[in-house]
């Protein structure tokens, strides 16, 4: 018998091979196996979107390494010291004998491989919506290379001109832009009222759906996708209201753990596999990590435990289990349910808490959006976009923040989930020495100024309504809306409502007399700083029922007015 480590992998994409590669830098003379059911190991999957793009030619650069070399069975071999089985499926566990049974896929052969150590990196699996018709020609779930391959083919090859997308997630989002480009009329389907349910916020959603709408992309909410009909290949897609013409559907509804490894060898699972904070399961010479794993999604602030399966996770619990295993305890701490997706240039992202979460959880919010320039104006390529940041009135720590938007909200996101990880209350956030010069950032970085907003909310200076509570109070209620940007802005385009007055700000200190003082007034301009100074002035004038509309009319998620429409 080897004295020798013997530690044994299944599952060769993302945790598996960031396990075999830490640990045998860790530990050198461990003998390291790692089994893949597929043919193609240690791929990029979040990609593939942009591969049917057309964004890079070669699906093959999906497995290859920053120098250009492919991570193939010989290059692990090789360059990283262990041993891959492709091809090779995991049938059962035998615990007591530490022997996982698999199965050659090709020469069908069957034998036992020992470990000493068992890592299950068995991934997630799409979603299969309970709806006939998945099994038709022309039916895709995005997850593998072959799959984009097929898809890219398939769409030259046939010229295939109509696509439906079912699920407005992450896979949707990027398949619509890919799609679009690709000269195909885009059709995307999802059964909640917004993009990106339980993601982002429902003002977030709103302003991306504007955008996605602008890009030609047809959004169906609220309807629920009953079946996929076609003679032998897919023709329509049938929700619980219409029917839609398809050449091609795209299935993006969700990842499910692959877990039934550990389940039929009686490990704990819940939805995927139970692991405690060094990635072991209830059995301390197995471990687990990646999308197949449940119940480790920590946030840090709350306590709460999520299911966020992302590879950039994956690659985090490969590296705490090899730590692990190699005698070098790092714990997993959780994450921020930080995210980001691209749609046609426009920014959507999330890190830490959304509004629907803390409010979900009761805790005592405050909440603000900002809306401006990404660099000064007077720069080439200044665009704007919004920030919204949630934080706890309590201790005024920062919950969260969102981002939407054609401005850099990618580095101001990255930032915040810093601030959160590490605790940081607004007054800390909003005094970091975040770095200025004009191609990059105003004087003072847009995530400042926005905990500057939300900081002057919580002293009582600054009296914002968010967009969404905005809308509702003019719709339902009695109310002036006051526009006081300048008269060419207000001619370009303006905030509709039945009672509207447009003073500008330079005027408003000698005309706030032409106001009515028994109606609320809710002010706003481009982005809102006028709009909040605004509220200022006529606080002062004893006007005491005044909010200005956060963020402006460039946080507006609503259809705006504009000279002859």
């Amino acid at each position: 018998m080897s004295s020798k480590l013997r530690v044994l992998i299944v599952g060769g994409v993302a945790c598996g091979p960031k396990t075999a590669a830490r640990l045998k830098r860790l530990m050198p003379e461990a003998e390291i196996t790692m089994i893949e059911r597929g043919g193609v190991v240690s791929y990029g999957a979040c990609g593939l979107p942009y591969y049917v793009e057309g964004t890079f030619s070669n699906i093959n650069a999906l497995t290859h390494t920053p120098a250009g070399v492919s991570r193939t069975p010989e290059f692990f071999r090789t360059w990283k010291g262990f041993q891959t089985l492709t091809r090779t499926e995991a049938l059962s566990i035998d615990r007591r004998n530490k022997q996982v049974h698999v199965r050659h896929l090709d020469s069908g052969e069957e034998k036992r491989l020992d470990y000493d150590k068992l890592v299950l990196a068995t991934g997630g699996k799409a979603f299969r919506p309970p709806i006939p018709g998945l099994d038709l020609k022309h039916v895709w779930f995005m997850t593998h290379p072959d799959d984009a391959a097929s898809l890219v083919q398939t769409i030259d090859q046939q010229g295939l001109k109509k696509a439906v997308l079912v699920g407005a997630g992450f896979i949707g989002v990027e398949m619509a832009e890919a799609l679009i480009n690709k000269g195909l009329e885009v059709t995307m389907v999802e059964m909640m009222d917004q993009i990106m349910p339980g993601i982002i916020d429902e003002d977030i959603a709103r302003l991306s759906q504007i955008h996605l709408d602008d890009n030609d992309v047809e959004l169906v909410l609220g309807e629920r996708v009953t079946a996929l009909e076609g003679d032998d290949r897919v023709q329509r897609v049938v929700t619980d209201r219409q029917t839609l013409d398809a050449d091609l559907v795209v299935i993006g509804v969700g990842t499910q753990p692959n877990d039934r490894l550990a389940r039929e060898a009686g490990l704990d699972c819940d939805r995927g596999i139970t692991i405690n904070q060094y990635g072991q399961t209830s059995d301390p010479d197995i471990y687990a990590g990646g999308d197949c794993v449940s119940n480790h999604f920590i946030n840090r602030l709350v306590g709460e435990r999520l299911f966020v399966p992302l590879g950039s996770t994956a690659n985090k619990h490969g590296r705490v289990i090899a730590n692990h295993i190699a005698g070098r305890p790092t714990p997993f701490s959780g994450i921020g349910c930080s995210s980001i997706v691209r749609a046609f240039e426009f920014t959507i992202g999330r890190t830490g808490l959304t509004e629907g979460m803390a409010r979900d959880m009761h805790l005592d919010i405050a909440v603000t959006t900002w809306s401006g320039q990404d660099k000064p104006h007077y720069m080439e390529g200044s665009r704007l976009f919004v920030i919204k940041m949630i934080a706890d009135r309590r201790d005024r720590k920062v919950l969260g923040v969102q981002v939407a938007g054609m401005g850099d909200g990618a580095k101001r996101l990255d930032a915040a989930a810093a601030a959160i990880y590490f605790g940081a209350t607004l007054d800390q956030l909003a005094d970091v020495d975040f770095c200025y010069a004009p191609p990059y950032s105003p004087p003072i970085d847009p995530l400042a100024v926005c905990a500057h907003v939300l900081i002057n909310k919580l002293d009582g200076l600054a009296a914002g309504i968010g967009p969404l509570q905005a809308k509702d109070q003019m719709d339902t209620s009695e109310c002036l809306l006051l526009d006081v940007r300048i008269e060419d802005e207000a001619k370009m385009e303006w905030i509709p409502h039945s009672r509207m007055v447009h003073i500008p700000l330079d005027q408003l200190r000698t005309r706030f007399d032409e106001l009515p003082r028994d109606l609320p007034i809710l002010t706003y301009c481009k982005v809102s700083m006028r709009g909040y100074e605004a509220q200022r002035i006529l606080n002062a004038q004893g006007f005491d029922n005044v909010k200005f509309i956060e963020g402006g009319v460039g946080a507006w998620p609503f259809e705006t007015a504009m000279p002859g429409l």
